[in-house]
């Protein structure tokens, strides 16, 4: 658990993934830009001596992921969430299945999210269906400008959209994370436009929409949109690193999240591995406001508005009981492997006085 100024605040991750771009892997000329891109992406906002190289970075595995995440006590769970770019890299590019590998090694610290694409059609909903009977995933994870054949994205509020919605919402697979943010390239960018969750969460009212990178660079019509559907969240990752090298920017976007839709609907994730939670977690933390900010919007970036972004937000989406984790972790197979027993441990009771 990260400490902070003598509070103790639960980190959950809210989006990760383990990813395979090697170069045998790659399928489509778009593979290689795609990692390309998330490259720059790395570079760009990452302290020059925390870069990987590029070989690295194209696939780091299971062993350093876990280690990256969880050996230094930045991060206390993390969630999954899968891309499959399977027109771009032969066996996907961060599938469920591969993800599972890792997330039933350490269920404790994983959440596992499935994904859907509508232009599947009944394949899949049956698809759908597995995963949830398989490893009965909490959430899906939606890439709306993935490449399909001639096809270059899709849209929540389309007709084939809405039947898979009620799916999960049939199922009981209430968390529906959608990457609204930036162009990664070769992808159209126009099929990353945050306008159709608008009518997507209002038709589902039951079902949690978080849009992942907080709809950049259309951030004020996420929050407009988010701000009359109380059943949209934001999530913070491709936001998060500007703390790093672009503080005001960062003061900035939390400001308008904060303002928009409360202390209650954001959620920290670092995007692993384009960034590592080794180093971000503490510059999220850390950062503070500007002052034009706090007295323009009203918000402070206080410890108990870090708690909620920073884990307790997405506990309450997943089910999760963060007591009852921190007393799990203080003996299980990561805090043993890392020596992280005494992040996790109970601070004994005072002695009464006699």
């Amino acid at each position: 658990m990260y400490q902070h100024n003598g509070e103790e605040i639960f980190v959950i991750d809210g989006h990760v993934h383990l990813w395979d771009a090697t170069e045998e892997n790659i399928d489509h000329r778009g593979g290689e830009e795609f990692i390309q891109c998330f490259y720059d992406y790395h570079t760009t906002f990452t302290p020059e001596e925390r870069q990987w190289s590029l070989s690295e970075y194209r696939k780091y595995g299971a062993d350093r992921m876990v280690e990256d995440l969880f050996a230094n006590a930045a991060a206390d769970m993390a969630i999954f969430q899968p891309t499959y770019l399977t027109d771009f890299y032969a066996e996907g590019f961060n599938t469920t299945e591969q993800n599972a590998e890792l997330a039933t090694e350490y269920p404790e610290r994983f959440v596992l999210n499935g994904t859907f694409d509508p232009r599947d059609g009944d394949e899949g909903l049956a698809y759908l269906e597995e995963l949830h009977e398989k490893y009965d995933v909490p959430g899906v994870k939606l890439y709306t400008a993935e490449w399909r054949g001639d096809s270059k994205g899709w849209r929540l509020d389309d007709d084939a959209a809405f039947e898979f919605l009620q799916k999960c919402a049939d199922l009981g697979i209430e968390n529906i994370h959608a990457h609204k943010g930036p162009t990664i390239r070769p992808l159209n960018r126009d099929a990353f436009d945050v306008a159709d969750v608008d009518d997507a969460a209002s038709s589902f009212p039951e079902l949690n929409f978080i849009v992942e990178h907080v709809g950049l660079p259309r951030l004020d019509d996420f929050c407009w949109i988010a701000a009359q559907e109380n059943n949209v969240y934001g999530g913070l990752a491709v936001a998060a690193p500007f703390a790093q090298n672009r503080p005001g920017k960062f003061s900035e976007i939390m400001s308008e999240l904060l303002w928009w839709l409360g202390e209650d609907r954001v959620l920290f994730g670092s995007d692993y591995a384009l960034w590592n939670p080794d180093w971000l977690v503490e510059e999220v933390i850390e950062a503070e406001f500007l002052q034009e900010h706090r007295m323009e919007y009203g918000v402070e970036w206080d410890v108990e508005t870090k708690k909620k972004v920073m884990g307790e937000n997405a506990a309450e989406l997943y089910d999760i009981d963060i007591e009852a984790k921190r007393q799990a972790f203080q003996d299980d197979e990561i805090s043993q492997e890392f020596g992280l027993e005494d992040h996790y441990a109970s601070e004994e009771p005072a002695p009464a006085d006699d």
